[in-house]
Protein backbone atom coordinates (compact mmCIF):
# COMPACT_ATOMS: atom_id res chain seq x y z
CA UNK A 1 0.00 0.00 0.00
CA UNK A 2 1.00 3.35 -0.66
CA UNK A 3 1.99 5.77 1.75
CA UNK A 4 -1.15 7.20 4.21
CA UNK A 5 -1.42 10.89 3.75
CA UNK A 6 -1.36 11.05 7.69
CA UNK A 7 2.14 10.02 7.34
CA UNK A 8 3.40 12.40 4.76
CA UNK A 9 1.48 15.37 6.15
CA UNK A 10 3.98 14.33 9.61
CA UNK A 11 7.16 14.26 7.16
CA UNK A 12 6.35 17.37 5.48
CA UNK A 13 6.65 19.87 8.87
CA UNK A 14 10.36 21.42 9.50
CA UNK A 15 12.08 20.70 12.05
CA UNK A 16 13.19 22.45 14.88
CA UNK A 17 14.98 25.49 14.53
CA UNK A 18 15.22 27.01 17.43
CA UNK A 19 18.58 25.68 18.63
CA UNK A 20 19.86 25.60 15.34
CA UNK A 21 19.29 29.35 14.57
CA UNK A 22 20.89 29.76 18.82
CA UNK A 23 24.25 27.37 17.36
CA UNK A 24 24.76 29.42 14.20
CA UNK A 25 24.75 32.76 16.12
CA UNK A 26 26.57 31.56 18.74
CA UNK A 27 29.74 30.20 16.13
CA UNK A 28 29.15 33.10 13.85
CA UNK A 29 29.76 35.48 17.05
CA UNK A 30 33.08 33.45 17.78
CA UNK A 31 34.33 33.65 13.80
CA UNK A 32 34.11 37.37 14.54
CA UNK A 33 35.63 37.95 17.36
CA UNK A 34 38.48 40.64 17.41
CA UNK A 35 40.82 38.34 18.45
CA UNK A 36 40.78 35.82 15.64
CA UNK A 37 44.39 36.04 13.29
CA UNK A 38 42.13 37.03 9.96
CA UNK A 39 40.14 39.94 11.80
CA UNK A 40 41.24 42.17 9.51
CA UNK A 41 40.45 39.89 6.29
CA UNK A 42 36.91 40.82 4.66
CA UNK A 43 35.20 37.69 4.88
CA UNK A 44 30.88 36.52 5.03
CA UNK A 45 29.19 34.07 7.54
CA UNK A 46 26.46 32.30 6.43
CA UNK A 47 24.32 28.95 6.86
CA UNK A 48 24.10 26.76 3.95
CA UNK A 49 22.25 23.23 3.95
CA UNK A 50 18.95 22.08 5.06
CA UNK A 51 18.69 24.94 7.99
CA UNK A 52 19.78 27.40 5.16
CA UNK A 53 16.74 26.15 2.95
CA UNK A 54 14.20 25.41 5.29
CA UNK A 55 14.48 22.10 4.11
CA UNK A 56 15.57 20.88 7.30
CA UNK A 57 13.77 17.62 9.00
CA UNK A 58 13.90 16.37 12.94
CA UNK A 59 16.60 14.19 11.95
CA UNK A 60 19.00 16.82 11.09
CA UNK A 61 21.09 17.50 13.33
CA UNK A 62 24.64 19.14 12.44
CA UNK A 63 24.12 23.17 11.55
CA UNK A 64 26.12 23.94 8.32
CA UNK A 65 28.04 27.69 8.67
CA UNK A 66 30.70 28.96 5.91
CA UNK A 67 32.85 31.41 6.48
CA UNK A 68 33.88 32.79 3.02
CA UNK A 69 36.91 34.71 2.36
CA UNK A 70 35.69 37.79 0.27
CA UNK A 71 39.31 39.63 0.15
CA UNK A 72 40.35 37.73 -2.59
CA UNK A 73 38.27 35.50 -5.10
CA UNK A 74 38.98 32.87 -7.21
CA UNK A 75 37.30 32.33 -10.57
CA UNK A 76 36.50 29.85 -14.01
CA UNK A 77 37.62 31.92 -17.07
CA UNK A 78 36.94 28.81 -19.38
CA UNK A 79 34.27 30.29 -21.01
CA UNK A 80 35.49 33.57 -21.82
CA UNK A 81 35.70 34.57 -25.39
CA UNK A 82 39.89 35.15 -26.41
CA UNK A 83 39.48 38.86 -26.50
CA UNK A 84 37.52 38.71 -22.61
CA UNK A 85 40.22 36.26 -21.74
CA UNK A 86 43.20 38.51 -22.50
CA UNK A 87 41.30 41.82 -20.63
CA UNK A 88 40.96 39.60 -17.81
CA UNK A 89 44.47 38.90 -17.90
CA UNK A 90 45.98 41.98 -17.98
CA UNK A 91 43.43 43.21 -14.99
CA UNK A 92 44.81 39.68 -12.73
CA UNK A 93 46.29 40.13 -10.06
CA UNK A 94 48.21 37.41 -7.69
CA UNK A 95 47.28 37.84 -4.30
CA UNK A 96 49.65 36.75 -1.21
CA UNK A 97 47.05 35.46 1.03
CA UNK A 98 45.36 32.50 0.02
CA UNK A 99 42.39 30.24 0.97
CA UNK A 100 44.85 27.54 2.54
CA UNK A 101 46.16 30.51 5.03
CA UNK A 102 42.67 31.64 5.84
CA UNK A 103 41.42 28.09 6.83
CA UNK A 104 44.49 27.47 8.82
CA UNK A 105 43.88 30.45 11.03
CA UNK A 106 40.12 30.05 11.28
CA UNK A 107 40.67 26.43 12.90
CA UNK A 108 43.20 27.78 15.27
CA UNK A 109 40.66 30.34 16.04
CA UNK A 110 37.92 27.93 16.48
CA UNK A 111 40.58 25.34 18.80
CA UNK A 112 40.88 27.91 20.81
CA UNK A 113 37.05 28.78 21.32
CA UNK A 114 35.85 25.50 21.54
CA UNK A 115 38.78 23.88 23.15
CA UNK A 116 38.19 19.90 22.81
CA UNK A 117 35.32 20.25 20.93
CA UNK A 118 36.99 20.96 17.33
CA UNK A 119 38.09 18.29 14.35
CA UNK A 120 39.11 19.12 11.02
CA UNK A 121 37.54 16.96 8.25
CA UNK A 122 37.76 16.58 4.83
CA UNK A 123 35.41 18.82 3.84
CA UNK A 124 34.51 20.61 7.17
CA UNK A 125 35.46 21.72 10.22
CA UNK A 126 33.84 19.77 12.87
CA UNK A 127 32.19 21.30 16.03
CA UNK A 128 31.16 19.14 18.78
CA UNK A 129 27.56 19.84 20.19
CA UNK A 130 26.43 20.49 23.95
CA UNK A 131 23.73 20.98 26.11
CA UNK A 132 22.89 24.21 24.48
CA UNK A 133 24.48 24.11 21.23
CA UNK A 134 23.53 21.46 18.49
CA UNK A 135 26.98 19.87 16.04
CA UNK A 136 28.11 21.60 13.71
CA UNK A 137 30.23 21.90 10.27
CA UNK A 138 32.11 24.94 9.47
CA UNK A 139 32.77 25.14 5.80
CA UNK A 140 35.97 27.53 5.05
CA UNK A 141 35.84 28.85 1.71
CA UNK A 142 36.84 31.82 -0.82
CA UNK A 143 34.48 33.26 -2.76
CA UNK A 144 34.57 32.16 -6.64
CA UNK A 145 33.75 33.32 -9.83
CA UNK A 146 32.73 31.85 -12.91
CA UNK A 147 33.09 34.48 -15.66
CA UNK A 148 30.55 34.57 -18.68
CA UNK A 149 31.86 38.22 -20.36
CA UNK A 150 34.92 40.28 -19.15
CA UNK A 151 35.62 43.80 -20.37
CA UNK A 152 37.18 45.29 -17.31
CA UNK A 153 36.58 44.33 -13.52
CA UNK A 154 33.81 46.40 -13.01
CA UNK A 155 31.81 45.51 -16.60
CA UNK A 156 31.41 42.15 -16.47
CA UNK A 157 29.02 38.53 -16.08
CA UNK A 158 29.40 36.26 -13.60
CA UNK A 159 27.91 33.94 -11.67
CA UNK A 160 29.12 34.07 -8.05
CA UNK A 161 29.63 31.15 -5.83
CA UNK A 162 32.62 29.50 -3.59
CA UNK A 163 35.60 26.76 -3.76
CA UNK A 164 38.01 25.13 -1.37
CA UNK A 165 40.05 22.15 -1.47
CA UNK A 166 40.23 19.06 -0.39
CA UNK A 167 43.00 17.24 1.16
CA UNK A 168 43.87 15.26 -2.49
CA UNK A 169 43.99 18.65 -3.40
CA UNK A 170 40.73 18.77 -5.71
CA UNK A 171 38.85 22.29 -5.81
CA UNK A 172 35.22 21.71 -5.07
CA UNK A 173 33.19 24.93 -6.77
CA UNK A 174 29.92 25.22 -5.48
CA UNK A 175 27.05 27.84 -5.39
CA UNK A 176 24.83 27.82 -2.34
CA UNK A 177 23.24 31.44 -2.32
CA UNK A 178 22.15 31.19 -5.75
CA UNK A 179 21.01 27.21 -5.04
CA UNK A 180 19.30 28.70 -2.28
CA UNK A 181 17.32 32.15 -4.26
CA UNK A 182 16.44 28.91 -6.88
CA UNK A 183 14.91 26.65 -4.32
CA UNK A 184 12.66 29.23 -2.88
CA UNK A 185 11.51 30.88 -6.44
CA UNK A 186 10.25 27.69 -6.74
CA UNK A 187 8.91 27.08 -3.59
CA UNK A 188 6.97 30.23 -4.50
CA UNK A 189 6.52 29.07 -7.75
CA UNK A 190 4.60 25.26 -6.56
CA UNK A 191 2.51 27.38 -4.51
CA UNK A 192 4.53 26.68 -1.37
CA UNK A 193 5.24 22.83 -2.04
CA UNK A 194 8.54 22.50 -2.92
CA UNK A 195 9.75 22.42 0.09
CA UNK A 196 6.85 20.34 2.01
CA UNK A 197 7.72 17.77 -0.73
CA UNK A 198 11.51 17.88 -0.41
CA UNK A 199 11.04 17.26 3.56
CA UNK A 200 8.79 14.41 2.83
CA UNK A 201 11.56 12.68 -0.05
CA UNK A 202 14.03 13.37 2.60
CA UNK A 203 12.30 11.73 5.88
CA UNK A 204 11.45 8.63 3.22
CA UNK A 205 15.49 8.11 2.47
CA UNK A 206 16.04 8.22 6.09
CA UNK A 207 13.31 5.64 7.10
CA UNK A 208 15.37 3.47 4.15
CA UNK A 209 18.64 4.45 6.17
CA UNK A 210 17.34 3.65 9.58
CA UNK A 211 16.16 0.26 7.79
CA UNK A 212 19.48 -0.34 5.94
CA UNK A 213 17.52 -0.51 3.14
CA UNK A 214 20.27 1.90 1.27
CA UNK A 215 23.56 3.34 2.73
CA UNK A 216 24.37 6.49 4.69
CA UNK A 217 25.64 8.95 1.65
CA UNK A 218 23.51 7.10 -1.41
CA UNK A 219 20.83 10.12 -1.59
CA UNK A 220 22.54 13.57 -0.01
CA UNK A 221 19.97 16.22 0.71
CA UNK A 222 21.51 18.85 -1.55
CA UNK A 223 20.53 16.27 -4.39
CA UNK A 224 17.10 15.43 -3.44
CA UNK A 225 16.86 18.92 -3.16
CA UNK A 226 18.07 19.56 -7.01
CA UNK A 227 15.97 16.41 -7.98
CA UNK A 228 12.85 17.77 -7.18
CA UNK A 229 14.22 21.03 -8.31
CA UNK A 230 13.75 19.90 -12.15
CA UNK A 231 9.95 18.40 -11.78
CA UNK A 232 7.68 20.90 -13.50
CA UNK A 233 5.74 23.47 -11.35
CA UNK A 234 2.58 21.86 -12.35
CA UNK A 235 3.56 18.21 -10.76
CA UNK A 236 3.03 20.14 -7.46
CA UNK A 237 -0.03 20.62 -5.50
CA UNK A 238 -3.12 18.53 -3.88
CA UNK A 239 -2.83 16.08 -1.46
CA UNK A 240 0.66 15.18 -0.18
CA UNK A 241 0.13 11.47 -2.18
CA UNK A 242 -0.86 12.91 -5.22
CA UNK A 243 2.43 15.23 -5.58
CA UNK A 244 4.51 12.40 -4.61
CA UNK A 245 3.26 9.93 -7.32
CA UNK A 246 3.73 12.92 -9.57
CA UNK A 247 7.47 13.76 -8.68
CA UNK A 248 8.24 10.22 -8.26
CA UNK A 249 7.17 9.15 -11.81
CA UNK A 250 9.04 12.58 -13.48
CA UNK A 251 12.08 11.33 -11.91
CA UNK A 252 11.64 7.95 -12.97
CA UNK A 253 11.06 8.71 -16.43
CA UNK A 254 13.07 11.90 -17.10
CA UNK A 255 16.45 11.52 -18.92
CA UNK A 256 19.02 11.59 -15.75
CA UNK A 257 21.47 12.66 -17.39
CA UNK A 258 19.67 16.11 -18.24
CA UNK A 259 19.06 17.14 -14.85
CA UNK A 260 20.89 20.17 -13.07
CA UNK A 261 21.22 20.95 -9.50
CA UNK A 262 19.02 24.13 -8.20
CA UNK A 263 21.73 26.07 -9.24
CA UNK A 264 21.51 26.25 -12.99
CA UNK A 265 24.86 25.52 -13.70
CA UNK A 266 26.23 22.46 -12.73
CA UNK A 267 24.76 19.03 -13.83
CA UNK A 268 22.98 16.71 -11.60
CA UNK A 269 23.73 13.77 -12.70
CA UNK A 270 27.19 12.64 -13.67
CA UNK A 271 30.12 9.93 -13.36
CA UNK A 272 33.44 10.46 -11.71
CA UNK A 273 32.63 13.77 -10.62
CA UNK A 274 33.39 15.24 -7.19
CA UNK A 275 29.93 17.67 -7.13
CA UNK A 276 27.63 14.96 -9.04
CA UNK A 277 25.32 12.24 -8.08
CA UNK A 278 26.32 9.29 -9.18
CA UNK A 279 24.37 7.25 -11.72
CA UNK A 280 24.66 4.69 -9.58
CA UNK A 281 23.74 5.51 -6.29
CA UNK A 282 20.57 7.72 -7.85
CA UNK A 283 19.73 4.56 -9.52
CA UNK A 284 19.67 2.52 -6.17
CA UNK A 285 17.63 5.12 -4.18
CA UNK A 286 15.21 5.65 -7.23
CA UNK A 287 14.71 1.42 -6.61
CA UNK A 288 14.16 1.61 -2.92
CA UNK A 289 12.11 4.47 -2.86
CA UNK A 290 9.78 2.47 -5.55
CA UNK A 291 9.61 -0.28 -3.38
CA UNK A 292 8.92 1.67 -0.35
CA UNK A 293 6.39 3.80 -2.03
CA UNK A 294 4.34 0.16 -2.87
CA UNK A 295 5.01 -1.83 0.24
CA UNK A 296 4.69 0.71 3.25
CA UNK A 297 3.58 -1.17 6.40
Amino acid sequence: MPIPEKQLETWAAQGSIQQSAATYQTIRRSLELNDASYANRSFEIFLQGSYGNDTNVFRDSDVDVVVMLTSIYYSDTSGLSATDKAAYDKDFQGASYTWNDFKSEVLTHLRSKYEGAVTSGRKAIFIKGNNSRREADVLVAAQFKRFFTYRTSLDNSHAGGLCFWLPDGTRIVNYPKIHSAACSTKHAATKKYFKPMVRIFKNLRNRMIEDRAIAEGIAPSYFLEGMLYNVPDESFGGTYQDTFVRCFNWINEADKSKLVCANGLTWLVREDSSTAWPPASLDTYIKATSFYWQNWK
